[in-house]
């Protein structure tokens, strides 16, 4: 079981991650959506296509950005539509 943990909280956790380019992309059903918050920050990956963001939030912390997905990626990435994946001190174990 893959686990997603911030400041000691579960945000993620599935057995069925999808692991591209070394960073594990979790089910959209394996989510704690009450830690994600929509942002409004996007970024383009050359193959994947257009990535959108969440602000994890713990505990009044905010770790801004720190997941993203491909709500429409593009075929090459078809696999992971709307399948999260973190950084930014998101400890990813199993």
């Amino acid at each position: 079981m893959m686990k997603a943990i911030y400041k000691g909280e579960i945000i993620a956790e599935s057995n069925e991650t999808i692991v591209i380019e070394g960073n594990h992309y979790f089910p959209p059903n394996s989510l704690k959506k009450g830690y994600l918050k929509e942002s409004s920050t996007h970024s383009t990956c050359p193959w994947k296509g257009l990535a959108s963001y969440y602000t994890i939030e713990v505990d009044g912390t905010a770790n801004k950005d720190a997941a993203w997905f491909y709500p429409n990626p593009s075929d090459k990435a078809k696999e992971i539509k709307d399948h999260v994946a973190f950084w930014k001190g998101v400890e990813i174990t199993q």
